[in-house]
């Protein structure tokens, strides 16, 4: 390292970021021939209709700045959903439609010093889910109200939260998980419908993994004027290598994240790539349709070898592994080159998080599992 650099003072970084614990992906392995089930891609590859036109849009346009606000794709998801162009934006992924929503509908704790209690600066989820949210509280300076969710992962009835008085229907931002991540339990429309129909503040329905669940609640966002669905084209559309996302919403709900949304936020390629992706939806209904089979076997497959496997709405499984802890089970299968999520919170440690790769890949997992299996009788 450069002398010069070597001291740089503390005082020069604000003193929350230097406290700050920053969101923690999920690790991408440096191994080669790892079976990797630890960051919920898609194990199936885009469309061959998307990547022609991914390859054919590699020319002269490079140069040039993409389209700002994503027009054509905004219209072809507005067909899709049913709505207007104004009730689309489209992020750098979904993280950023939730970044964008924090910055536009919460305000911070030091704006409001002198009512540090008030509920607009409040954001509230559901524990455990998406551990981006607290960090997103934590770097706008906001209040967290992180709610358990029932013991085996169920979402508690309005009447229970509104009974324990943890939950503030008057939060300014509350973020839903459906279906749930890390558990992977799906939560039915009419019992997201009556929680929306409570709140007063924006409501974000986080839908990353709804194209694998028997329902969905899109429609929530075109009916309630505070509820926002946002969604992604990484883990249902094989596209994470893109960072393409986008939520639907109210126009005035709309116009305020694209108030202050980075100018060409989505990259030219992204959008040619989600737009063709549009265009090819039977392809990508059959994945799901793989996925879920895959799922399936291999939830009941390792129930025979004696994990318990919360049933799942996701392409990933929640399971908790006999004989040893779940952070042994982890080291043992990286030993074998399978690569899964271990988190360490209290809610879920004894558990791992498995993605949904392909059927060899179960196969594999499986193999790894009996080995370890064996190797404690």
């Amino acid at each position: 390292m450069n002398p010069m650099f070597s001291q740089v003072p503390k005082k020069l970084i604000r003193p929350f970021v230097r406290e700050l614990h920053a969101y923690v992906p999920g690790e991408q392995p440096k191994i080669k021939g790892l079976v990797k089930l630890n960051t919920n891609e898609n194990p199936c590859p885009p469309s061959p209709k998307v990547l022609a036109a991914v390859k054919a849009a590699v020319d002269g346009r490079l140069r040039l700045y993409p389209n700002p606000t994503a027009q054509a794709l905004r219209e072809k998801l507005a067909r899709l959903h049913r709505c207007a162009p104004e009730n689309i934006l489209v992020g750098n992924g979904s993280d950023e439609v939730l970044a964008l929503a924090t910055r536009a509908f919460v305000e911070t704790r030091n704006a409001k010093r002198e009512t540090r209690n008030d509920p607009r600066t409040v954001i509230q989820y559901f524990t455990p889910s998406y551990s981006l949210y607290p960090v997103l509280a934590d770097i706008h300076d906001a209040v967290k109200n992180p709610v358990p969710l029932r013991p085996d992962f169920t979402m508690p009835s309005v009447a229970e939260l509104k009974r324990e008085r943890i939950w503030k229907f008057a939060a300014a931002l509350t973020f839903i998980t459906t279906p749930n991540a890390p558990s992977g339990r799906g939560y039915q429309t009419a019992e997201l419908e009556k929680l929306c129909r409570a709140q007063q503040g924006v409501t974000i329905l986080d839908e990353a993994y709804v194209d694998f669940a028997r329902e969905n609640a899109a429609a929530l966002a075109l009916k309630f004027p505070h509820v926002l669905v946002a969604r992604t084209f990484s883990k249902a559309y094989s596209l994470c290598f893109q960072r393409v996302g986008y939520c639907v919403g109210h126009p005035e709900l709309i116009a305020a994240l694209d108030k202050i949304r980075d100018s060409y936020n989505v990259n030219g390629l992204g959008q040619i790539a989600a737009d063709a992706t549009l265009d090819d939806l039977p392809y990508y209904r059959a994945n799901f349709r793989k996925i879920v089979a895959t799922r399936e076997r291999l939830s009941a497959a390792l129930t025979v070898l004696g994990f318990t496997v919360l049933p799942s709405q996701t392409n990933f499984l929640l399971a908790r592994p006999p004989h040893f802890s779940a952070g042994q089970w982890l080291e043992r299968l990286r030993a074998k080159k399978i690569l899964v999520r271990w988190f360490s919170h209290p809610e879920v440690r004894d558990f791992l998080r498995i993605t949904i790769g392909t059927n060899a890949e179960a196969d594999a997992l499986l193999r790894a599992a009996r080995g370890i299996l064996r190797s404690a009788s």
